[in-house]
C-alpha cells in the first residue's frame, strides 16, 4: 500500500469491484485505487482479450500475413474440438 500515509485516517469507498481510499476530508474526487475483487480483476482481464483480438481482425482485413495466420488459427481450434464436450 505505497500511496498510503503512516497515521493517516482514510475513507475506503468500494464500487463496481474496485476498492479506493482518499483521506478523511479530501473531496471525492482525490481518491485513489488500492484494489479490485478477483471477479473485477478476471472481468477486466476479458475485456482486454475481447479488444486485443477485435483489433487483430480489424488489422488483418489489410494484412494477408496476418489473415492466414488467423485462419490457420480458426482451423486448429476447430479440429481440437472434441465434438462438442468439454
Amino acid at each position: 500500500m505505497g500511496s498510503l500515509k503512516p497515521g493517516a485516517t482514510y475513507i475506503y469507498e468500494h464500487a463496481d469491484g474496485v476498492t479506493y481510499a482518499r483521506e478523511f476530508g479530501a473531496p471525492p474526487s482525490e481518491r485513489f485505487e488500492i484494489g479490485r475483487t478477483f471477479i473485477r480483476q478476471q472481468k477486466d482481464y476479458s475485456q482486454q482479450q475481447t479488444q486485443f483480438w477485435e483489433n487483430v481482425v480489424e488489422t488483418a482485413k489489410e494484412n494477408k500475413v496476418l489473415q492466414d495466420a488467423i485462419d490457420r488459427v480458426k482451423i486448429l481450434y476447430e479440429l481440437s474440438k472434441d465434438n462438442g464436450k468439454k
